[in-house]
C-alpha cells in the first residue's frame, strides 16, 4: 500500500512536466503530422492527399537547393566554431584576470539577440557605407566595394558565416573552457615530469578528456546550423535566384506567404528527420567514447 502511494506522488510531482510536454511538444508534433497529410490551406479547405507533400517536397527542386545550402553551410561553419572555441578555450582555460576578461570579451556577443546581430552585420557589409568594405578598400585588398549580398550565393554565405561566428563563438568558447578545467591537474602535472610538451598533454590528456563535450558543443551547433533562419532572413532574404534559402526559410515561406501549411509542415517533418539522424549520431560516437 504504501509502494502505491509513493507511486501516486510520485506520478503528481510528474504531472505538471507531462501535461505541459504534451500541450507544447507532443501535440504540436501530432497536429504537424496530420497537416503534413493534406492540402492544408487558411483561405481553402482541406483536403487529405497522404504522402502527396512528401512526393511533392522530393519533385522539387527548390527543396534540393535549401537542403543542399543548408548541409553546406552547417558543414562550413561547424568545424570552424568548435576548432577556434577550443583554440581559445586552451589559451584562456588558466583562471588568470587577464584571461578571464578576454573569456568575457569573446562571450559578450552571445547575448546580442540573433536579429540585431544580423542588422548590424548586414550594415557592416553594406556596399556604400559598410565598415568592411571601407577597411578592405583602405588596406588595399580590393579597389572598389565590394556587393556581398545579392550578387553570388557562396560571397553571401562566407558573409553570414562572418556573423554568426561573431556571434556563437563565446558559447562553445565557455563549455570548452568547463571542460578542460575539469581535466585533474595531477594528470598534466605527471605528463609535465615525464617530459611532456604542450601540444603532447593537448593531444593525448586534454582532447580524449573532453571528448564527450566536443561532441555535445558540435550537436547543438550543427543543429543551430541546419535551424538557420533569422540570419538569412534578414541579410540575403534568399538571394540570389533563391540559391541562399535555408531549409527554415523555405518552410516559412511555404508555411506563411504562400499559405500552404500542408507542405511547410511536410517540409518540418523532413528537417526533423535529418536532425533526427545528427542526434543518433553524436549518441553513437558519444557511447564510443565510453569505452
Amino acid at each position: 500500500m504504501h509502494s502505491i502511494n509513493g507511486r501516486f506522488v510520485g506520478f503528481l510531482y510528474l504531472a505538471p512536466a507531462l501535461a505541459f510536454v504534451t500541450a507544447f511538444t507532443v501535440y504540436p508534433l501530432m497536429q504537424m503530422v496530420w497537416m503534413s497529410l493534406h492540402n492544408w490551406s487558411l483561405i481553402a479547405e482541406k483536403k487529405f492527399v497522404g504522402v502527396g507533400n512528401f512526393v511533392k517536397a522530393w519533385h522539387d527542386p527548390q527543396f534540393w537547393v535549401s537542403l543542399g545550402f543548408t548541409l553546406k553551410y552547417t558543414l562550413l561553419i561547424t568545424p570552424i566554431l568548435m576548432i577556434l572555441g577550443f583554440a581559445i578555450a586552451l589559451l584562456t582555460s588558466a583562471n588568470t584576470p587577464l584571461r578571464q576578461i578576454t573569456r568575457g570579451v569573446v562571450f559578450a556577443p552571445v547575448v546580442i539577440g540573433l536579429g540585431a546581430s544580423s542588422l548590424l552585420w548586414y550594415w557592416l557589409f553594406s556596399y556604400d557605407f559598410g565598415l568592411v568594405n571601407r577597411g578592405l578598400i583602405d588596406l588595399g585588398v580590393v579597389s572598389r566595394p565590394v556587393l556581398w549580398f545579392g550578387a553570388d550565393a557562396d560571397l553571401s554565405m562566407w558573409a553570414v558565416i562572418a556573423s554568426i561566428v561573431w556571434k556563437v563563438l563565446g558559447f562553445g568558447t565557455i563549455l570548452f573552457v568547463a571542460a578542460i578545467q575539469a581535466v585533474p591537474g595531477e594528470i598534466n602535472e605527471a605528463t609535465m615530469v615525464d617530459g611532456a610538451s604542450y601540444w603532447q598533454r593537448v593531444r593525448r590528456i586534454t582532447l580524449p578528456l573532453t571528448a564527450r563535450t566536443v561532441l555535445l558543443v558540435t550537436l547543438v551547433s550543427a543543429i543551430g546550423s541546419l535551424l538557420a533562419f533569422d540570419q538569412f532572413y534578414i541579410m540575403t532574404a534568399g538571394q540570389p535566384r533563391n540559391l541562399t534559402t535555408t531549409s527554415v526559410l523555405l518552410i516559412y515561406l511555404n508555411s506563411f506567404p504562400y499559405l500552404k501549411l500542408g507542405y511547410g509542415s511536410a517540409l518540418s517533418l523532413i528537417l526533423a528527420a535529418v536532425i533526427l539522424a545528427c542526434t543518433i549520431l553524436q549518441i553513437a560516437l558519444t557511447r564510443r567514447s565510453y569505452r
